[in-house]
């Protein structure tokens, strides 16, 4: 083998050496949560524990979640539970939502448009009343920051706490944000809407075109 072979293979094994190191820095640097990431691995981050909560939920002051309704509730959410943003409890989502019209809304804290719409939803289920539940879903890890930009906003809606997006997965939204579900009553989904709304107008319009009239 010439010398110039010799030199040509190692600079070859320095550059897959290289690559495979960085890979592997990538790796151990890549957390599930952030902008843009298409599914968390986990509902919560390992730093939000109930006492690292505490203050975020009580300045959030979060409606409570539904209590369980009437039936069986939607069947493609059936087996999910998941965590009460507002008071850590947990939830049955499809017995919450049993026999109640529900805007379902999928939002994330690092989501510009997600933070203006909400303050929509928000308005909208004040006009609204019981008549329909307006629930968050917040797919992201991060519960904190969730509970921070709910406070900053002034937005109270009951949220639950999704870092791994199985709501999204279970009733095939698509992978944007904010996107809104209608679920009827009967606990069959009326439409997926994977836009954004400006306001409570927009969303009573969507609401009546899909599902009628609710009152």
């Amino acid at each position: 083998m010439s010398t110039s072979t010799k030199w040509t293979l190692a600079a070859l094994a320095a550059v897959v050496a290289l690559v495979v190191a960085l890979g592997a820095q990538m790796r151990s640097a890549y957390t599930p949560s952030g902008p843009g990431d298409p599914v968390a691995a986990r509902d919560r981050r390992d730093a939000d524990t109930p006492a690292a909560l505490a203050e975020p939920r009580r300045r959030a002051d979060l409606a409570p979640c539904p209590a369980p309704g009437v039936g069986p509730g939607p069947a493609a959410l059936r087996g999910i539970e998941l965590e009460c943003a507002g008071d850590g409890s947990r939830v049955d989502v499809a017995r919450a939502l049993a026999g109640r019209t529900v805007v379902l809304n999928l939002w994330a804290y690092w989501c510009a448009p997600c933070t203006q719409e909400l303050p929509a939803m928000a308005e909208y289920q004040r006009r609204v009343g019981p008549a329909v539940t307006v629930l968050t879903v917040h797919q992201d890890e991060n519960e904190t920051a969730a509970l921070l930009r709910l406070a900053e906003l002034g937005v109270h809606l009951p949220t639950l706490q999704d870092g791994r997006r199985r709501i999204a997965a279970a009733l095939k939204v698509p992978n944007v944000m904010p996107a809104t579900v209608l679920l009827r009553a009967d606990g069959t989904v009326a439409e997926v809407l994977p836009r954004s709304f400006d306001s409570a107008d927009e969303i009573a319009a969507a609401v009546e075109a899909k599902m009628g009239t609710v009152r």
